[in-house]
């Protein structure tokens, strides 16, 4: 399953106009602590506060007129409902019913009741949710907008990559949070067209290593049945569709703790005064990760999305400033 470069560049000129053309910033901090130069890609920046918005944009955009009459479903940990819901409201009337699990973090479900949407919280975990929304699709004959196992969806999050290198194209490392997949199979599909050279590393909870798991064993596990973590966004199953467009060329694949991740949530408030959700500041964990070697490479890493729940950051920074005493 080949994603072709014209196809994603049409794309990004599709939904230019719904989204921000986010920041590529520096970080000296990672960059003296690391030994690489590292630079930040702030999707926390996009209008619904997350990169969603390209996948749910370029799917939502190609659908046919009877398609937007049957209306659409989606289901979510958070950041791709507001991404549905962003799209539905930029491109037009298109009825929109979305599932979340009960456990979504407050702000993004606060965030999407102020959307035209009929929301439902439906169940423990984005599994449940997915499972409502497939018998809402098997009902009503509404289209199912996959938050990552669909190719136009995966199409949408190459776009990220087409910006990154259209700044920097001399960049050697891309660092990717990773859930379902849709963002590090656009990533991987776009860089190793345009820049065969560069690294793509995903970054998973230990939590949840579903992609990990799933090119060690050359087949998508989905759903996968995750341990808790705090990267509610990333936990699940890794998708079919991603898995066979990253199998030929496969990024790496690391694994960050819980412990890791919530440094990284502390080190880009204090730091940079970033306020970025666990899903999205996993991506900094390997470079405050001795064990891996990005020495005199040129990093940039995606920080996906910034919908941090306010009682998880007060417990973060608590913790920060006592381990810092």
């Amino acid at each position: 399953m080949k994603i072709e470069l014209s196809t994603v560049l049409q794309t990004h000129e599709m939904i230019r106009p719904f989204i921000t053309h986010t920041p590529l910033i520096p970080s000296p901090f990672l960059s003296e602590v690391s030994g690489a130069n590292v630079w930040l890609k702030l999707e926390n920046q996009q209008p619904t506060g997350s990169f969603k918005v390209r996948g749910a944009l370029s799917k939502i955009g190609r659908l046919s007129g009877e398609q937007k009459q049957k209306g659409i479903v989606a289901a979510s940990a958070g950041n791709h409902a507001l991404g549905v819901a962003h799209a539905v409201q930029s491109l037009g009337d298109v009825p929109a019913t979305i599932f979340v699990p009960t456990t979504a973090p407050a702000a993004k479900v606060d965030k999407l009741r102020r959307y035209p949407v009929t929301l439902h919280l439906t169940g423990a975990t984005y599994d449940d949710a997915h499972q409502a929304a497939d018998a809402f699709h098997a009902e009503t004959g509404a289209t199912e907008v996959s938050a990552y196992d669909d190719l136009d969806v995966i199409v949408g999050q190459g776009t990220v990559a087409l910006e990154i290198f259209s700044e920097l194209p001399n960049t050697d490392v891309i660092v990717v949070p990773v859930g379902g997949g849709g963002l590090v199979s656009g990533i991987t599909a776009v860089s190793h067209t345009l820049h065969p050279h560069c690294r793509v590393i995903g970054v998973q909870p230990t939590a949840s290593p579903a992609a990990l798991l799933s090119l060690q064993q050359n087949r998508a596990i989905d759903p996968y049945n995750h341990e808790p973590t705090i990267a509610d966004g990333l936990a699940g199953g890794f998708g079919a569709v991603p898995f066979t467009v990253i199998k030929a060329f496969p990024p790496d694949m690391l694994l960050a703790s819980e412990a890791e991740i919530r440094t990284a949530v502390y080190t880009l408030i204090n730091q940079h005064q970033l306020i970025i959700e666990p899903s999205g500041a996993i991506a900094i964990a390997p470079l405050l990760n001795p064990s891996i070697d990005l020495r005199r490479k040129t990093v940039v890493c995606i920080l996906t999305g910034g919908n941090l729940d306010t009682r998880l950051m007060r417990q973060i920074l608590q913790e920060g400033l006592v381990d810092t005493d």
